[in-house]
């Protein structure tokens, strides 16, 4: 069995779910997290409006996503890998499956500012709707063109001022752990900005919210960094090529990083 076929046929484990006390606690958590957040995210919004890369006001949100899940008695994160030398001042995409809304709350762990780009419902929601705004995550409202055209604009001048941009190349959270296929968006961003893709993989996350739930599990969670894809010299007619190329990165490495939070 290929490494493509093998995540393919990946059926995830079921979560362990939590007691009421353990679920009423993790609401209250996060919650108390927030509104705690919340009017320091928004002074450092209001502070740093005019710059491109939203780093300082996305750095509060990543630290409030590590403040949570080190809060959660349940989840339990970790990340490795080498980033690139020059993550720092130099404007990647990065990308990553995408199993759970507790995707971000373990990238955050992740050592270095990133600008997200999320769907536009997300927004809309009160608390983290309010600290994703804050924190200069881009919105984009899904099958919308000019709504695309503005987060592209937006996220190359993102890249373009030295800071990474964080997308979710499946589009939404896969229902049962297998690998989605990659959508264009991403790669077309990178090869315009001239900028190299970083993927990230993560397993483990779909246990502690699996899709569709509205209450926790218990979970090991992992993000490994794997090595930059270079876009130099490449054009429009390359970016399936990358798109796959990245894809193909993310499907070998899930065995191995699933294999380390016990989930084969």
């Amino acid at each position: 069995m290929t490494d493509a076929s093998a995540s393919l046929a990946y059926v995830a484990p079921a979560a362990r779910p939590t007691g009421p006390l353990l679920g009423v606690y993790s609401y209250a958590e996060f919650f108390v997290s927030a509104v705690a957040f919340l009017p320091l995210m928004g002074m450092s919004s209001l502070r740093h409006r005019g710059d491109p890369t939203q780093r300082l006001p996305g750095r509060w949100m990543r630290r409030f996503g590590r403040t949570t899940s080190r809060l959660s008695p349940v989840w339990k994160f970790s990340v490795d890998g080498t980033p690139p030398a020059d993550i720092l001042t130099r404007g990647y995409v990065v990308v990553s499956n995408h199993e759970s809304t507790a995707d971000p709350f373990l990238l955050s762990h992740l050592p270095w500012d990133m600008r997200w780009v999320a769907k536009q419902e997300l927004f809309r929601l009160p608390l983290i709707g309010w600290l994703m705004r804050f924190s200069g995550d881009v919105p984009l409202r899904r099958g919308e063109r000019d709504s695309v055209a503005t987060m592209m604009a937006e996220c190359r001048r993102t890249l373009e001022s030295g800071c990474p941009v964080m997308m979710f190349p499946e589009g939404t959270r896969s229902p049962d752990g297998a690998l989605l296929p990659f959508k264009d968006g991403a790669f077309q961003l990178a090869i315009d900005a001239q900028a190299p893709v970083l993927p990230v993989v993560v397993a483990g996350t779909r246990n502690c919210r699996p899709k569709g739930s509205l209450w926790f599990g218990r979970a090991r969670a992992h993000a490994r960094v794997l090595e930059p894809i270079p876009t130099a010299g490449l054009g429009p007619g390359d970016v399936a090529a990358l798109r796959d190329r990245a894809r193909d990165a993310i499907t070998a490495a899930l065995p191995a990083v699933r294999t380390l939070v016990g989930l084969y």
